[in-house]
């Protein structure tokens, strides 16, 4: 009644806290035929919000959750920095706050919600739980320097994967000024990692107070970053990145600035009526416009990112007479899956056993479904093979002067001679050393492993390892083709 009597055009809801919380106030603008914008980053607020839809068509009332930095900047800079990409494999959004930021109770308390507690986050192709203040990184940010940045639990986990259809992963980050405090709240999230009814949340009035201790420390600035890897329309690997720096404590004012945008677009009727989340809403053109009032400065960039690519420079020339499907593989490029069949002989003595365990091979397992992922970075790939529930990994790099590739399984070194042929590719090892030390070559282990192309176009692998004595450690083989975005293992 009170809406109805004030005859609002629109209302902001820039209050919160949001997580755990019910629309309440956006249905009862809904109900009154006053549009509705929030400032949500509460993730299970923004996934129940489209509740809300069918009775705001009917009243024609426009109400959108998250009309701040997430969802509605971090989506908006994504559709302009991947605009005609064929795929997306990773996207990485982080905020940076500054020593000055304002940490009132609420802020607090919905950042210790989920510290320590399982988050569900898109990586290497699936749903997986991490700690919430996990995946801990230190990143230099331009103009800002180095800090420290942890997962969060935001919107942006949930419709970064399914908006943008991300092939490997789309992580939201955030840091605090402070790297002291940043690095003290990960150490006391231990004991909320451990016990699944611990929580932090009671402590927010005394961890409020921590945070004001650094507070005098002249440091105004914050930033957000948003970075994308992929492909464009050509297939060319590339790496955008996006950040906006904000100066003299003007920070706090930017996930107010697509509500500003959105209340623009509200009074020339742009918005078509309905509830949801803001992602993909508002232009990066039309935020960007409101910018001017306050010290923000953008910088983005685009590259040509090739990332791995060992085989391609190890073989040269004869890269290219390989079978179609083996040069999709090894082709370098931020991130592959594949998916397929093999069967595991293990090894044939107890010794084989023994070290077939230290290094990590499989048992011996009879036909199981295989799950491969390639990860390049800066000249070298990570392999990560999955037989059934049984995972190992590898790291192949460029090798030393005279051997075309080097492969690592923990400590242990592999030099790898590299064959290319119309019908094949094999690795030969020629040498092993444990870290820099170079170990006997006639107690190297002996491996000719093929990779060829079947009758139906698939990429077939077959490879047998065996000692000096000992015999067979290892033999897997099978068959693998891409895997389609989204699917379940």
């Amino acid at each position: 009644p009170m809406l109805r009597a004030a005859q609002a055009f629109a209302l902001v809801d820039a209050a919160g806290p949001f997580q755990g919380s019910d629309p309440v106030l956006a249905r009862a603008c809904i109900e009154a035929g006053v549009h509705y914008l929030d400032l949500a980053d509460g993730r299970d607020f923004v996934a129940r919000f489209s509740a809300l839809d069918k009775a705001a068509r009917a009243a024609g009332v426009v109400a959108l959750t998250g009309v701040s930095s997430t969802p509605a900047l971090s989506h908006a800079v994504l559709d302009c920095l991947t605009h005609g990409w064929r795929r997306i494999d990773m996207v990485d959004v982080a905020i940076a706050a500054g020593r000055q930021a304002p940490r009132g109770l609420s802020l607090v308390r919905a950042i210790l919600s989920y510290v320590g507690r399982p988050v569900r986050v898109w990586l290497d192709g699936r749903w997986q739980d991490r700690p919430g203040w996990g995946l801990t990184v230190r990143r230099d940010i331009p103009g800002l320097g180095p800090r420290f940045l942890s997962l969060c639990e935001t919107p942006d986990l949930d419709l970064l994967p399914r908006r943008l259809c991300v092939r490997r992963a789309a992580i939201f980050r955030a840091g605090l000024g402070s790297p002291v405090l940043h690095l003290g709240l990960l150490m006391v999230s231990l004991p909320a990692r451990l016990s699944r009814v611990f929580s932090l949340v009671p402590f927010a009035p005394l961890f409020r107070r921590l945070a004001g201790v650094g507070a005098g420390v002249r440091d105004d600035r914050s930033a957000m970053t948003v970075l994308a890897e992929g492909r464009d329309a050509t297939g060319r690997p590339l790496r955008a990145t996006w950040t906006l720096l904000a100066e003299g404590g003007d920070g706090p004012t930017v996930p107010t600035v697509p509500a500003i945008a959105a209340l623009r677009l509200l009074a020339t009727g742009a918005l078509p009526p309905g509830a949801r989340a803001a992602a993909g809403e508002i232009s990066l053109g039309t935020i960007a416009a409101e910018f001017a009032p306050y010290r923000l400065t953008v910088t983005a960039t685009v590259t040509e990112h090739r990332a791995g690519a060992v085989f391609v420079t190890a073989l040269g020339e004869s890269f290219a007479r390989l079978p179609a499907p083996i040069r999709a593989v090894h082709e370098g490029g931020a991130w592959l899956a594949l998916r397929g069949e093999a069967r595991v002989d293990g090894a044939e003595t107890w010794i084989g056993r023994c070290v077939a365990a230290l290094i990590g091979f499989p048992r011996r397992m009879a036909t199981v479904p295989v799950r491969v992922t390639l990860a390049g970075v800066a000249g070298r790939e990570t392999w990560t093979r999955q037989f059934g529930a049984h995972r190992f990994r590898s790291t192949l790099s460029a090798g030393r002067p005279g051997v075309e590739a080097e492969e690592r399984f923990g400590a242990l070194r592999f030099d790898i001679r590299l064959r290319a042929t119309e019908q094949a590719l094999t690795y030969e090892i020629t040498g092993w050393r444990l870290g820099p030390l170079p170990l006997p070559r006639a107690f190297a282990p002996r491996s000719l492993a093929t990779e060829t192309v079947d009758a139906e176009g698939r990429f077939v692998f077959d490879v047998p390892i065996a000692l000096p004595l000992i015999g067979r450690v290892v033999r897997y083989r099978g068959w693998l083709v891409p895997e389609e975005p989204g699917a379940a293992y």
